[in-house]
């Protein structure tokens, strides 16, 4: 009841918008088709069968791949983001010279029938490629008329990028694809922006393209692209044979030493990260991730992390006149600009961020790494032994749901002050009270209370030599 009449004073608004959703149009129906290995398209809707029921968006989504003038489906969903589909058909949208086909549409079941004409119907240029042929093989025939490369400034994208061969689609996110492809022999990511995302694309762009960014801990940056009709800009990744720590602690367990090479060397990407570096006449200064969580997080086949998705990460430069940091970002419009609702703060739940504090961006870092430490430990058998290991869940998932709101969650972690539950059974293990209190001292409700970056490494390596063989 407290927490109900709490949330009535705090948020009156939500009678207005309660009121006003009983009128609001039925929600969009898409058919649903996806594979294991672009299933993100679950968290679009609820899915029964083969219908989806949009939960943010009115558009329907299809993916095709073409074979020899056959259309293969590859996803058919909502779509993950509110994008601009005007029309009430599926309309083929041909991506890559045709390789690729996309529709979206705004009636129901529209992304069943797709309106396309094969290659082969059409008059074939001098220009027609093979669908064996790689993605940026075309492009270095096709350009100005396809994409043209501008490469960054680093020694490492100093590569050949028109040796990549696109393959298949790895995941989709609010604000881009990706996919897997090969150059040279090695696979790598291709991270594809559509062009309502160019921002992201160079936010991301920038940040990778920092001096002294390459380090163990962050994804390795080979490489961009764009299209001249900016429809489209792609960013080359190294690849990371786990996928995300996310789709990595739904499916397997770890043992100790395993979950403890994941803590260490994600606190350490992010210390990296976070560190105002000087050498060889060049610095980086630091940068604030905004949107970490554990689907913005890789491992490696060696079982290392690697930290990637910066398009909502802010640069800090240092004013030579003034003691503190100034973020690029000069005002914080509310919590939906600060990156995965349920690994916020308390204090960018509330929209409470001293942007004139040098650690302000950071101090929000390093609470979403305590949620990250805590999904790691949830899933290690070590420290479950005798019991059974408890499966997955994303922070405040088991108390709050799977799809959390803003007034929830501030209620729960502003108000309450709760945390993620820790097990009563790490009480009695040899280094149990350390862990619960590193957590509880990186997801501290004061942000000056939290630890470093740094710190937690620290703290990590004088967990290693006295707990599990």
């Amino acid at each position: 009841i407290y927490s109900w009449c709490l949330l009535f004073f705090l948020f009156p608004e939500c009678i207005f918008i309660c009121i006003s959703s009983q009128f609001s149009p039925n929600k969009r129906k898409c058919a649903f088709k996806v594979t294991s290995q672009n299933d993100t398209y679950k968290t679009a809707g609820n899915v029964n069968g083969s219908v989806q029921v949009c939960e943010s968006t009115h558009c329907c989504l299809g993916y095709y791949l073409n074979i020899d003038g056959h259309l293969e489906t590859d996803a058919l969903a909502c779509n993950l983001f509110d994008e601009a589909c005007p029309h009430a058909t599926c309309r083929a949208q041909t991506l890559f010279n045709s390789r690729f086909i996309k529709c979206v549409c705004n009636t129901d079941l529209c992304n069943t029938n797709i309106t396309w004409t094969p290659e082969s119907k059409q008059p074939r240029s001098t220009n027609s490629f093979s669908v064996g042929m790689t993605i940026i093989q075309l492009l270095a025939k096709a350009c100005p008329h396809d994409f043209c490369i501008s490469p960054p400034t680093t020694k490492t994208s100093e590569i050949d990028i028109a040796d990549i061969d696109l393959e298949h689609i790895l995941s989709h996110g609010h604000f881009a694809a990706v996919w897997q492809g090969k150059y040279q022999g090695s696979v790598v990511a291709v991270k594809i922006f559509p062009a309502g995302w160019k921002d992201k694309f160079t936010a991301e762009k920038e940040v990778y393209e920092l001096p002294l960014m390459k380090h163990a801990g962050i994804v390795h940056f080979l490489g961009s692209g764009r299209k001249p009709d900016n429809s489209s800009w792609l960013i080359v990744l190294q690849f990371a044979e786990y996928g995300s720590l996310h789709s990595f602690l739904c499916k397997q367990t770890t043992n100790w030493m395993l979950s403890l090479k994941l803590c260490q060397s994600l606190s350490q990407g992010l210390s990296y990260l976070h560190s105002d570096l000087h050498r060889y006449d060049v610095r980086k200064p630091p940068v604030a991730h905004r949107d970490l969580s554990s689907s913005n997080v890789l491992v490696r086949a060696d079982g290392t992390c690697a930290l990637c998705d910066f398009g909502c990460s802010t640069i800090l430069r240092s004013l030579p006149e003034h003691r503190h940091w100034k973020s690029r970002m000069t005002n914080i419009e509310g919590p939906t600009q600060m990156g995965t609702l349920r690994y916020m703060s308390p204090e960018i739940l509330e929209g409470y961020v001293n942007l004139s504090s040098s650690w302000c961006l950071m101090h929000g870092d390093i609470y979403s790494l305590g949620l990250l430490l805590w999904e790691i430990w949830m899933r290690c058998s070590d420290l479950f032994e005798g019991s059974n290991v408890p499966q997955h869940l994303l922070p405040y998932e088991s108390e709050l749901g799977a799809s959390v709101t803003l007034e929830s969650l501030v209620v729960f972690v502003v108000h309450l002050d709760n945390r993620p539950v820790l097990p009563e059974d790490w009480k009695l293990l040899p280094q149990g009270t350390a862990l619960r209190e590193l957590l509880s001292e990186c997801w501290d409700c004061d942000p000056d209370a939290r630890l470093t970056a740094q710190c937690v490494v620290d703290r990590l390596v004088s967990l290693q030599p006295c707990f599990f063989p």
